[in-house]
């Protein structure tokens, strides 16, 4: 009798720990279910300005293609050339000079 009363124990105890444990993932996926539709309305509601700017936008969309040229400014020098009132190392030996 031992024997079968303790497997009667161990089927219903299995039972009712299978039933609690559905339903605490029930409660725990509605919970879920309920924060994810909170955030999804709040995020819904914090860009109903920027739904309605892009709505206003429409049919005067440009599309395009941005290349960044990066500019240098590179000034020639001919040899005989003083503009800037100084000789070039190349005329003036004693630049070498310490």
């Amino acid at each position: 009798m031992t024997g079968l009363f303790r497997n009667v124990i161990a089927l219903i105890s299995g039972a009712i720990l299978l039933v609690l444990g559905l339903l605490f993932s029930v409660v725990v996926l509605a919970v879920i279910a309920v924060l994810g539709l909170a955030i999804w309305g709040y995020l819904w509601w914090q860009t109903r300005k920027l739904r309605q700017a892009v709505r206003a936008q429409e049919g005067r969309v440009i599309d395009g293609e941005a290349v960044v040229v990066e500019e240098y400014h590179m000034r020639t020098v001919l040899p005989h050339d003083t503009s800037n009132g100084r000789s070039r190392p190349a005329d003036n030996p004693g630049h070498l000079r310490q």
